[in-house]
């Protein structure tokens, strides 16, 4: 029987990545396209549905070219292929599956406006009803941008971008509800669509495609441009793309944190049953989600701040561009006291907050070197998650460990801040927690219990690494491993 490969699509705010993976779960190679971004004026950011399928069409290219000469079989297959992504960005499609408006980013400040104008009855218990703080970051908001723009929205679909990938790939149209629940359009009590919401915005419930778990089966492969290789691969959207990584070792312990560290940082915990209206209510005063988790039946508290953001933006104005810079820059902080050598106020820092993300610096002393900005960056990300975790603590027993992953959790420096702040921390040693989560639910679409039985699926206790020790206030916990950013 020749070898079963997978494959783990990652539709991310900086890359666009595919992990692929045999039967056993063993990685075999990542391959990474940018986002296709287009930048335009006052930070708005948005891309054409044909760029990404362009980066989709070129990363499957060269990642069956990849798999041909690792195997040595230029007639190697990929059996599944699961797509994860961030929230928030999608596109509408109209009845011929064109697409008719940019996909705007997460993070496109448009649609305050439109915030500011939400009837009362809609604004009044917004987080309450759909689990989510009201923000021009929901996919609603963007919507009344568009339609007070003049495109009119009935009978048009709205695709979240992992199920505008399974869908221009061949595979049945669908919206997971991991990623409806960050549209703004979703109730999270009853988990179907918010029926007033709708009114408003002048559109029926079809404005979502079938409401579906991650890991369904949305059929076979079939797009005329697909390398051999991914043809007749099963697809399926495995979901949030930071949920999607939480499970990347197995289930999560309810009384775990999961820490993941990208451009934004976010604070994750499962919970067993949804929290009430009331509840979601006070979180969502604190920019808290709480939504559906990727594994049915199953929720999750989602609390982020944007320190990864404002990292990246420390190492621009320091004229760090390579990772050899970025190393330096880590074991400079590391020779720190965690509270840095200057004065006390000598450096001010704000932007972190998840409705900010605008690196604000003030700098009363001299003596200010990169390492010193790149420390201060840390400290007030300490003190805006420590908010968070405040909040939390208060609808939830607290939680006693933390897994810390993503782009930033190799650096030791980052490992000894947030350990001040999460307890028993953990780093996950794996390099593409999103991608690899995915290719579990890749696994899930084999056609045999034996095949894949090696991949642990989502839902499978993990194993319990060794937790990190309580750090030392000048040297790193641990040493370094390969890691993305």
């Amino acid at each position: 029987m020749p070898p079963t490969y997978l494959a783990g699509l990652d539709l991310g705010s900086t890359g666009v990545k595919i992990l692929l993976v045999d039967e056993h779960g063993t990685e075999l190679f990542v391959e990474q396209r940018p986002t296709p971004w287009r930048a335009g004026s006052g930070g708005t950011t948005d891309m054409h549905g044909d760029s990404l399928v362009a980066s989709i069409r070129s990363l499957l290219e060269s990642a069956a070219l990849r798999l041909a000469q690792i195997t040595e079989n230029p007639d190697a297959t990929v059996a599944a292929v699961a797509i994860s992504g961030m929230g928030e960005t999608g596109f509408l499609l109209d009845a011929d599956d064109r697409t008719v408006a940019p996909g705007m980013a997460w993070f496109d400040p448009r649609g305050q406006q439109q915030v500011d104008a939400l009837p009362e009855h809609l604004a009044t218990g917004f987080a309450g009803r759909t689990g989510l703080p009201l923000g021009v970051q929901v996919s609603a908001v963007k919507l009344m941008w568009l339609r007070d723009g003049g495109l009119p929205l009935a009978g048009l679909r709205w695709f979240n971008l992992p199920e505008f990938v399974a869908f221009i790939l061949g595979g049945r149209a669908v919206s997971d509800y991991s990623l409806a629940s960050r549209t703004g359009l979703l109730d999270q009590t009853s988990g179907q669509p918010w029926t007033e919401m709708l009114d408003y915005l002048g559109v029926g419930p079809d404005i979502f495609p079938e409401l579906v778990d991650a890991g369904t089966d949305l059929g076979a492969a079939s797009a005329d441009w697909l390398p051999p290789a991914f043809r007749d691969a099963r697809l399926t959207v495995a979901g949030h793309d930071h949920l999607v990584s939480s499970v990347s070792g197995g289930a999560m312990a309810d009384d775990r944190y999961f820490a993941s560290m990208g451009t934004a940082e976010v604070l994750l915990r499962v919970i067993d049953d949804p929290l009430t209206a009331e509840a979601r209510d006070r979180l969502g005063e604190r920019l808290i989600n709480v939504v559906r988790h990727v594994v049915p039946g199953k929720f999750v508290l989602v609390a982020g701040v944007k320190t990864g953001l404002l990292m990246r933006r420390v190492l621009q104005l320091s004229g760090i561009t390579d990772r050899a810079g970025r190393d330096r820059l880590d074991d400079e902080v590391l020779a720190l006291p965690v509270g840095g050598a200057l004065e006390n106020g000598a450096i001010e820092v704000s932007g972190a907050r998840n409705d900010d993300g605008v690196l604000a610096l003030t700098v009363r002393g001299d003596g200010v070197s990169p390492a010193e900005l790149f420390a201060a960056v840390l400290r007030h990300g300490n003190d805006e998650l420590q908010l968070l975790i405040d909040a939390m603590d208060r609808e939830v027993p607290p939680a006693t460990s933390t897994v810390l992953t993503g782009g930033w959790a190799d650096m030791g420096s980052v490992q000894r801040a947030r350990a001040l702040v999460l307890p028993t921390l953990t780093v996950s040693q794996r390099a593409q927690d999103t991608s690899y989560g995915a290719t579990m639910f890749a696994a899930r679409l084999l056609p045999t219990p034996q095949a894949g039985a090696s991949i642990r699926t989502p839902g499978a206790e993990p194993a319990d690494p060794d937790p990190l020790p309580t750090p030392h206030p000048t040297h790193p916990t641990t040493e370094r491993g390969d890691t993305h950013s």
